[in-house]
């Protein structure tokens, strides 16, 4: 059975951190890029940030880049997400996902909710 649990999110201050993490289960977590996704109240699920299955290679979209870095522990099985200077925008339920090799995301987490004040 597979498995992708979130967990880190919470409630900060605008310009604050947090670090996400998603551990998984069930797969050969080595594989599998991975990627963070959101949806804000109202919006549609947007990507936030991936990364390869070797670790090599990240990408992040516009809005994060600078502030927020993915990377990952293929011994752990977890992927991160390290989110910097956050912003109220920033606020939305983070997911993450895993795509076997580079095909299309077949797995999610349940969620973990990041909530910025102003």
């Amino acid at each position: 059975q597979v498995q992708l649990v979130e967990s880190g999110g919470g409630l900060v201050q605008a310009g604050g951190s947090l670090r996400l993490s998603c551990a998984t289960s069930g797969v050969t977590f080595s594989n599998y890029a991975m990627g963070w996704f959101r949806q804000a109240p109202g919006k549609e699920r947007e990507f936030v940030a991936r990364i390869s299955w070797t670790g090599g290679m990240t990408y992040s979209t516009d809005s994060v880049k600078g502030r927020f870095t993915i990377s990952r522990d293929n011994a752990k099985r977890t992927v991160y997400l390290q989110m910097n200077s956050l912003k109220p925008e920033d606020t939305a339920i983070y997911y993450c996902a895993a795509a076997y090799r580079a095909r299309t995301y077949e797995y999610w987490g349940q969620g973990t909710q990041v909530t910025v004040s102003s």
